[in-house]
């Protein structure tokens, strides 16, 4: 007969599946890379992140590249979501949906941390408002990115609104109101429905942080 309260205990001793001496395998001397469940990883050069960057400018301007950027973080983020949730959800035996807050959380900062892309953290101190503030630190995606007047990084905005919009089954915007390419000292993006977050761009341009633009977005859902 199965041992229930075995089987439990065994469940409940499950470390993070993605801590990084588990989570990323293969013959590194070959150039090949794995994840724990044999999907192939991709390691991006610096200076082939940086080429994208100046190849894009060249081609459709600044504005348009932020939006090409952006569209591919979306997309990405979207293939991304489904594999974080099929081996997470078959890791822990059951679905993402179900899983306790904190364990979510844990999942997504070490995965986050893992694939190389930074400390995140999400704030949900304004959900009940209809927003979801994240931070950012050690962005690899601000690292290389070039600085400028505006928060440059789109791919990983592109990301987290695919990957909470597919969370959330709502379609997510998200800007970007810190960039650590601007010497902040980290990255704040701020994710909503798209009408919610029209006016974050001129707060912008008047200067307001972070902490400002999340006070009147809530003022203006009062």
């Amino acid at each position: 007969m199965i041992n229930i309260a075995t089987l439990v205990k065994e469940r409940s001793s499950l470390g993070n599946y993605f801590a990084p001496d588990a989570y990323v395998k293969g013959e590194f001397e070959f150039g090949l890379i794995e994840n724990r469940s044999g999907s192939r990883l991709l390691a991006l050069p610096h200076t082939l992140l940086q080429a994208i960057y100046t190849g894009l400018e060249q081609e459709v301007g600044q504005e348009g590249s932020g939006l090409v950027m952006f569209n591919c973080g979306r997309w990405w983020g979207k293939s991304f979501f489904k594999r974080f949730s099929e081996e997470v959800g078959e890791y822990y035996g059951k679905p993402i949906v179900q899983m306790e807050m904190v364990e979510f959380l844990q999942c997504v900062k070490q995965c986050w941390k893992t694939h190389g892309w930074g400390v995140i953290d999400i704030d949900f101190d304004f959900y009940q408002k209809g927003f979801l503030a994240v931070k950012v630190e050690n962005s690899a995606f601000a690292r290389v990115a070039p600085s400028g007047k505006q928060p440059m990084c789109f791919f990983e905005a592109g990301i987290l609104s695919a990957f909470f919009s597919q969370l959330t089954g709502r379609n997510l915007h998200c800007v970007q109101t810190a960039c650590e390419s601007m010497g902040a000292e980290c990255n704040f993006f701020i994710l909503g429905l798209a009408e919610r977050l029209e006016s974050v761009e001129a707060w912008q341009e008047e200067g307001h942080d972070h902490n400002k633009i999340m006070e009147l977005l809530c003022a203006n859902q009062s």
